[in-house]
């Protein structure tokens, strides 16, 4: 039975680590088994600078934490090493980066799962996720369709005004011979 102070401290471990995936707009649960020094620096280093927060956590603890915030359907993956790769601003960054790291390590590197703004997702969906386009680009698509119809009535209403202009002007030069 561990001790009074070593329970209070995996419990608040616990309640941080909750807290933060519930902050969190998404995550991704990785096996990062194998992975060297080197690639794992030059990983963290390329997720610090998308804004989304990388560490090793005990599955144990994480187990408790995905109680607390209602993703229990992740347990089923927690076994082996365990990686958790947070954003709290862009929900398809990690995804995009750990599926890209993961497809160039494919012999020892694994996507486990994730979730998206509290909804759990399997390893093919954080792949679809990391699928998708930026936001951005997402935004830029959506305003050039509803833009496309607009665009569409004036040239069409354009190319009729510069039809009758043109029949006026052969009428005149008609009627001017």
């Amino acid at each position: 039975m561990p001790s009074e102070k070593v329970l209070s401290e995996k419990q608040q471990i616990v309640a941080e680590l909750a807290e933060k995936i519930n902050a969190a707009a998404a995550g991704v649960v990785v096996d990062y088994r194998g992975i060297t020094v080197e690639e794992d620096t030059k990983l963290r280093k390329e997720l610090r600078e998308n804004n989304v927060d990388y560490f090793v956590v005990k599955n144990t603890l994480l187990r408790f934490a995905t109680k607390e915030t209602g993703l229990e359907e992740l347990d089923s993956v927690l076994e082996g090493t365990t990686a958790l790769a947070l954003s709290t601003e862009d929900l398809v960054a990690p995804a995009k980066l750990l599926c890209k790291f993961a497809d160039s390590k494919k012999a020892y590197f694994n996507i486990k799962a994730g979730f998206v703004e509290g909804k759990p997702l399997d390893a093919a969906g954080v792949n679809q996720l990391a699928k998708l386009p930026a936001k951005e680009v997402l935004i830029a698509q959506t305003l050039a369709g509803f833009n496309a119809p607009i665009t569409g009535f004036a040239n069409v209403l354009n190319g009729n005004l510069r039809g009758l202009a043109i029949v006026l002007n052969a009428i005149a030069e008609k009627q001017s011979a």
